[in-house]
């Protein structure tokens, strides 16, 4: 279900977090989806309970799951109205990269490849 690269700079919980979103944007998991429990994937993963526990956390801080007590985490049916809350913040975000991108020397056209790259990454991973 998941692959986590352990050599990476990037934090455990924060590649749970990318997985996950990455599942309920795809449609992987549906509103009110049972995620695995935090043992069951500890033990999948064999990495410490402690970073799938905080990993849940943050998604469900962010409004992507949501708990209910003595029987797990679901996926949260408001994920849209997330959505548009984050895609601000992509886009702010955005807007500065590109920004510095531009004034350190890469072309618009530079930009355009980056984007089809990633528009084909996407579309392999759909099929």
């Amino acid at each position: 279900m998941f692959e986590l690269d352990l050599r990476s700079r990037k934090p455990l919980y924060e590649q749970l977090v990318e997985k996950f979103k990455e599942f309920i944007f795809s449609g992987i998991m549906e509103p009110d989806e049972k995620l695995p429990s935090v043992r069951t994937l500890s033990q999948q993963l064999t990495i410490n309970p402690n970073t799938i526990q905080k990993a849940y956390r943050e998604l469900e801080m962010q409004g992507y799951i949501y708990s209910v007590k003595g029987k797990g985490s679901f996926v949260n049916h408001t994920v849209e109205q997330v959505d548009t809350a984050r895609l601000q913040e992509i886009r702010s975000e955005l807007k500065k990269l590109l920004a510095e991108a531009l004034y350190m020397g890469m072309s618009p056209s530079e930009m355009r490849e980056i984007i089809q790259e990633i528009e084909a990454e996407g579309s392999e991973h759909h099929d």
